[in-house]
């Protein structure tokens, strides 16, 4: 313990595990990526399913990784899928209905800071200037991605497509 012009202060504890919700600088994990890739590719293709080898191919997502993400948003009701024949993956809802918020907490809710992500136990459930404003902008993600159904995002005139480099069926018919 030293002293300051504020008192007795406690040395800081650099073991303290910092608890935010985004992994190595990104807000998003690489598993929302994917998911929202193949969600987009879909709701492009929609109401046709595809194999998931069309759409690790089309999205660029590794096979194997995108049969696990397909399998989460399958059992949260995001996508559907049909073994055999005719078979493939295929969006329960209409692009209309499904937002982008939905996919995303389909696989990885988006992590709000409801207490000291250091952990202080003076803090607890009151969140500090600092982390308030960071939840602040959570809840700002949050809302935005509620807001904005797949539709909107294919619609968006552009000259980039959202999160492929395949051409889309809109682009091959012209």
């Amino acid at each position: 313990m030293s002293t300051s012009i504020f008192g007795k202060v406690e040395p800081f504890n650099m073991d303290v595990k910092v608890r935010f919700p985004w992994v190595s600088g990104f807000m998003f994990s690489q598993t929302v990526e994917y998911a929202l890739r193949a969600v987009v590719y879909l709701a492009d293709h929609a109401p046709s399913a595809r194999t998931t080898e069309q759409i690790a191919e089309s999205t660029l997502v590794p096979k194997a990784y995108l049969a696990k993400v397909i399998q989460s948003l399958c059992r949260r009701d995001v996508l559907k899928s049909k073994r055999g024949i005719g078979g493939g993956v295929s969006l329960v809802r209409t692009p209309k209905e499904l937002t982008i918020l939905e996919v995303v907490n389909a696989v990885e809710p988006i992590g709000r800071i409801r207490e000291c992500p250091l952990g202080l136990k003076a803090h607890g459930v009151h969140l500090c200037p600092l982390h308030q404003r960071m939840d602040n902008a959570l809840a700002m993600v949050e809302e935005a991605f509620e807001k904005t159904t797949l539709a909107e995002i294919l619609a968006e005139p552009t000259k980039s497509r959202p999160l492929c480099e395949i051409p889309t069926k809109m682009e091959v018919s012209r």
